[in-house]
């Protein structure tokens, strides 16, 4: 698969905005600040086909992104404290909207970052996704935050505090040096292909 001809292509405010959902979507979940835009511009080998915000809360809309026989959907950061109800509100029904509606998606990878033990909205997404039995893994963000030591460490603890998720796929990713990129490019081609072949 080529993940160098990715391009903006959309972005709905609304759920009466969603494009239809002709090809396999690979979606993009997580809190607010958490590294959705740099994997998805590491992916593209792109700086900044997703804008990339010090500021969280900043995706407000469901952005697609094109590439060859496959979108990549990336959602509204949840989580963040400074945003309105109503905007809270909007957010919640676009995503909510965009799961419910009979779309091709192919694979939700559900980011956190693995510096910080998963938060409350983490582990409602998680339970959603596992409940609902939508295909999933989970990338861990900002490995190169932490010391070998370190990170050692938090995998551990990571294990223990997403145990309930058992068989779920957790893949290591650092946008900075890109470690474990080849690895969340697999799962994509991998996922896509049982699409294809069912």
């Amino acid at each position: 698969m080529n993940f160098n001809n990715i391009d903006f292509e959309f972005a709905a405010g609304t759920v009466e905005q969603l494009p239809e959902s002709e090809l396999p979507e690979i979606v993009f979940s997580g809190h607010s600040n958490v590294g959705k835009s740099s994997l998805i511009n590491k992916l593209a080998n792109r700086k900044n086909i997703a804008r990339v915000s010090s500021q969280p809360g900043k995706t407000a809309t469901i952005n697609f992104y094109k590439g060859d026989g496959f979108h990549l959907v990336d959602l509204p950061g949840y989580g963040y404290a400074k945003v309105s109800k109503a905007e809270k509100a909007r957010w919640a029904e676009l995503v909510e909207g965009y799961l419910s509606d009979k779309r091709n998606i192919a694979l939700i990878i559900q980011i956190v970052d693995i510096r910080h033990k998963p938060t409350k909205d983490d582990y409602d997404m998680l339970k959603f996704l596992y409940d609902s039995n939508a295909p999933f893994v989970i990338v861990l963000t900002k490995k190169d935050k932490l010391k070998k030591t370190a990170y050692e460490k938090r995998i551990d603890e990571v294990m223990d505090e997403l145990e309930g998720f058992e068989g779920v796929e957790l893949i290591p990713f650092s946008a900075v040096n890109g470690d474990g990129l080849d690895d969340v490019k697999e799962v994509i081609e991998e996922y896509i292909s049982f699409m294809e072949d069912e």
